[in-house]
C-alpha cells in the first residue's frame, strides 16, 4: 500500500496516471474557497490537464477552508501534499484512476486568518474562485438581496473583527490589494446558480458597501466576477471507494474523488488579470454564458429534484436504479421536454434532444452510484432557483406546470420526515426542523408547505399551479409515489 505523497506518487503502478510534471515547479495563482469532491473532479482537474501539457504551471491551487467541516480536508491534504485519486467510472464498469497535483496547498482559515487574507492579497494570486453551494451566497430568498441580518455577516461587519465568512476574507484581501497598488484579482464563482458571477458580484459588493463605501466602489470598478455553468456529477465520497482505492490501485488515499466520465464547463471571458488557458482542454470560453446555465439548471438539475423525492418514497436508494425504471425516466423526459425546454433559449452548438437523452444516460450510470439522499439535501436552496424560475416561466407564458407542481409535491411529503413504509426520512436542510413541522400539518392544510412565501413566491395564489399541485400530493398520500407517476403518465405523458 502506498501512501499518497510527493515522493511516492511515481513509484504507482502504470494503471495510474500520475502527474509527469515537476510540481516543486508550480506557484499557486488561485486560491479556491471551499474545496470539495466537486472542484476536485472539475476545475482542478482542468488545470491539472494543462500542466501535463507544460501550460499553467503558475495558476496551481491554494485550497481555503472556512466551515468547520473543512478541518478535515485540511488534514487529509496536507498529508499528501495536495494529492489525490480522481476516479472516473464508466457506465461499462471501466475504472480510470487519475492522481491531480495541481492543488499544492490548503489553509484553514480559522487556524490563521492572517494567512489566509495574505494569500489572497499575495500579486502572483489572480483569480479567487468559489465552489461554496447555493446558500453560501447569503441572499434573501423573497427580496433577492444580501442578508445583512445573518448573524455571522453581523459580526463580520464590527470594526476590528475577526473574519469568519467568504465576504469578510474577500474584502479584506482586496482592500489590502487596492492600498498596496496590486491589481484586483477576479472573483469566479463555480456554483449552481443562474448568472452565479452576477449574484456573487452583488454580494460580496453589498458587504463591501456594509463595510466600506470607497473600498465598494473600487471593487465596483475593478473586479470582474464572470459568469460559469459546471457539470460533472461527483458523489460523495464512501468508505467503499477508499477501498476501492486501496485494493485495485494499492494507493492509500483519505479522500479519493468519484465521478462520472461527463465533464463541461462554460465560462465567462471576463478576468482581471489574465487566467489559464482553459479553451485548450476542452472549457468553452464564451460571451455569454446564460443559455447554457439555463439549459443546465433547468435540465439537469432540476431533474435531479425530479427524480429525487419520487424515487426515495418509491422505496429507491440509489440515482441509476430509480433513472432505470422506465417510469420514471419516462417522468423525467416528459418534464424536460414538456416544460423545462420551453423556457430555455438557443444554445449555440448543442442539440437539446441528444443533451436530454444523454442526460437520462448519465443519470443511470451503475458504477457512479450516486444516491438519491445527496440529490434529496439542502432543497431550499435547490427548488427554488432551479425548478421555481420554470414554474414562473410557464405560468407568466400560458405553459404547462402539472409536473413541475408534481415534484414539489413530492417535495412536500418527503419533507414530512417519514417514507410510505413508516421508516423515519432523514431530512438535511439548513430549514430541515422548520419544514418537517409544516409538512407535518398537511393533514390540517394541504396547501401549508407552500405558503412559505420565502421559497414560493406567491405560488400558492395561483389556482394554475395550485391545483395540480394539491392533487399530486393527496395522491403521494393516498396511493404513494409510484401511483401517483403512474396516474401522470396516463394524463401527461403519453
Amino acid at each position: 500500500m502506498t501512501l499518497l505523497k510527493d515522493e511516492t506518487v511515481q513509484g504507482l503502478g502504470g494503471s495510474v496516471k500520475v502527474p509527469d510534471y515537476d510540481r516543486s515547479a508550480l506557484t499557486a495563482g488561485i486560491v479556491h474557497i471551499g474545496v470539495g469532491g466537486f472542484h476536485r473532479a472539475h476545475q482542478a482537474m482542468y488545470l491539472d490537464r494543462l500542466m501535463r501539457e507544460g501550460k499553467a504551471l503558475d495558476w496551481a491551487i491554494c485550497g481555503l477552508g472556512l466551515l468547520p467541516g473543512d478541518a478535515r480536508m485540511r488534514d487529509a491534504l496536507k498529508a499528501q501534499d495536495g494529492l489525490y485519486t480522481l476516479v472516473l467510472k464508466h457506465a461499462d464498469g471501466t475504472i480510470e484512476p487519475t492522481v491531480i497535483g495541481s492543488i499544492v496547498d490548503y489553509l484553514y482559515g480559522p487556524d490563521d486568518p492572517e494567512v489566509a487574507i495574505e494569500k489572497m492579497a499575495d500579486p502572483r494570486v489572480r483569480i479567487v474562485s468559489l465552489t461554496v453551494t447555493e446558500g453560501g451566497y447569503n441572499v434573501n430568498p423573497v427580496t433577492g438581496e444580501f442578508d445583512l441580518g445573518n448573524v455571522q455577516v453581523r459580526a463580520d461587519l464590527v470594526d476590528g473583527a475577526v473574519p469568519s465568512t467568504s465576504f469578510a476574507y474577500v474584502t479584506e484581501a482586496l482592500r489590502r490589494r487596492r492600498d498596496r497598488g496590486t491589481p484586483a484579482f477576479t472573483v469566479m464563482s463555480c456554483d449552481n446558480i443562474q448568472g452565479n458571477g452576477e449574484v456573487a458580484h452583488k454580494m460580496f459588493v453589498a458587504f463591501a458597501r456594509a463595510k466600506d463605501a470607497e473600498l465598494a466602489d473600487w471593487i465596483e470598478a475593478e473586479v470582474p466576477f464572470p459568469n460559469s455553468m459546471v457539470d460533472r456529477i461527483t458523489p460523495v465520497t464512501t468508505d467503499d471507494d477508499r477501498a476501492l482505492v486501496a485494493e485495485r490501485f494499492g494507493i492509500d488515499d483519505a479522500w479519493p474523488v468519484v465521478c462520472e466520465p461527463f465533464t463541461q464547463w462554460v465560462l465567462e471571458e471576463k478576468f482581471a488579470d489574465g487566467r489559464p488557458p482553459y479553451e485548450d482542454v476542452g472549457v468553452q470560453v464564451v460571451e455569454d454564458v446564460m443559455p447554457y446555465e439555463l439549459m443546465k439548471l433547468r435540465l439537469l438539475n432540476a431533474s435531479h429534484q425530479a427524480v429525487a423525492y419520487f424515487g426515495y418514497l418509491a422505496g429507491y436508494r440509489l440515482v441509476h436504479d430509480a433513472c432505470q425504471d422506465p417510469l420514471f425516466s419516462a417522468f423525467l423526459l416528459a418534464y424536460m421536454d414538456l416544460e423545462a425546454t420551453p423556457t430555455l433559449r438557443p444554445v449555440p452548438g448543442v442539440d437539446l434532444t441528444a443533451y436530454k437523452q444523454t442526460l437520462i444516460e448519465r443519470f443511470s450510470n451503475p458504477n457512479v452510484r450516486d444516491t438519491l439522499a445527496r440529490l434529496c439535501a439542502e432543497s431550499s436552496d435547490r427548488i427554488p432557483k432551479w425548478l421555481v424560475p420554470v414554474i414562473r416561466e410557464n405560468l407568466a407564458g400560458g405553459g404547462e406546470v402539472r409536473l413541475s407542481a408534481a415534484i414539489v409535491a413530492s417535495w412536500a411529503r418527503y419533507a414530512e420526515g417519514v417514507d410510505e413504509a413508516g421508516a423515519p426520512i432523514e431530512v438535511v436542510d439548513r430549514l430541515a426542523e422548520q419544514l418537517t413541522a409544516v409538512a407535518r400539518t398537511h393533514e390540517r392544510d394541504e396547501l401549508a408547505f407552500i405558503r412559505d412565501r420565502d421559497l414560493f413566491g406567491d405560488l400558492v395564489d395561483d389556482d394554475r399551479f395550485v391545483g395540480p399541485y394539491r392533487s399530486a400530493l393527496a395522491s403521494l398520500h393516498r396511493d404513494g409515489a409510484r401511483a401517483t407517476l403512474e396516474d401522470l403518465a396516463e394524463t401527461e405523458l403519453d
